[in-house]
């Protein structure tokens, strides 16, 4: 468990020290090296993070598993963003809060910012989704988004994250955005996220990693799992004139 990594030693104000299991420095070659493996040829893309919270994934703030996620996306981010920021969606039955890891502030963040905004609820993606893909759209970046979306459970709104994708990809009324959407699941539920893969849309612009045991996941295994299928996508867009 990464519980370890965090000191219980208190400062003299006593506030507790938060550390981080691998340096930022490192994570950062290790996405590179992944990205590199993966063919990327330096194109540039705005990673958000999005953190389930519902119920049943109290254990893994508690442990640290989300904390060190974050901080890894953000060693992800330091090769595709430019500005040494992510941005993070909490979300359950709706959207619980928004925060900003950066290179400057990340150690400690997400379990500080998770404990104070309450109750855990259900799990439904599309709010959230939905909220990062209008934030995504208001900034005005040219360059495309990747949407880390960490969840350990089925969506209770399955019929919205459907109309979502048909969105994404322009295949609605609704204006579409350049989005790719990387799953990581800790568990095993994601019997509807592999359903993504079959619903005949004109272009995939979805991946799925899944960690039956989120607190052993290598950085390595992480970066590959999501390097995997954006890469080749995020390129293709530079073959189609994107």
């Amino acid at each position: 468990m990464f519980k370890k990594f965090f000191s219980s030693s208190r400062t003299p104000a006593e506030q507790p020290v938060a550390r981080v299991r691998t340096p930022l420095v490192d994570l950062t070659k290790k996405a590179a090296h992944s990205l590199q493996k993966s063919g990327l040829d330096g194109q540039r893309a705005a990673v958000y993070l999005v953190l389930d919270r519902s119920g049943s994934m109290r254990e893994y703030y508690s442990d640290g598993t989300v904390q060190y996620l974050a901080e890894r996306i953000l060693g992800l981010a330091r090769n595709l963003d430019d500005d040494g920021k992510v941005p993070v969606t909490f979300f359950s039955t709706e959207v619980d809060g928004t925060m900003t890891v950066s290179v400057d502030n990340y150690a400690g963040r997400i379990e500080r910012e998770h404990n104070k905004l309450g109750h855990m609820g259900r799990t439904f993606y599309a709010t959230a989704l939905g909220a990062v893909l209008e934030e995504h759209r208001r900034s005005g970046a040219t360059a495309p988004a990747l949407i880390v979306f960490q969840t350990d459970g089925n969506p209770d709104d399955r019929a919205a994250v459907i109309s979502l994708m048909h969105e994404i990809v322009g295949e609605s009324e609704a204006e579409s955005v350049d989005a790719f959407i990387a799953f990581v699941v800790f568990g095993k539920k994601v019997d509807f996220l592999r359903t993504l893969d079959v619903l005949g849309l004109r272009a995939d612009h979805v991946s799925l990693f899944q960690a039956d045991e989120p607190e052993h996941i290598t950085d390595e295994d992480l970066y590959d799992g999501i390097t995997h299928e954006f890469v080749p996508w995020l390129l293709g867009r530079q073959t189609a004139g994107r």
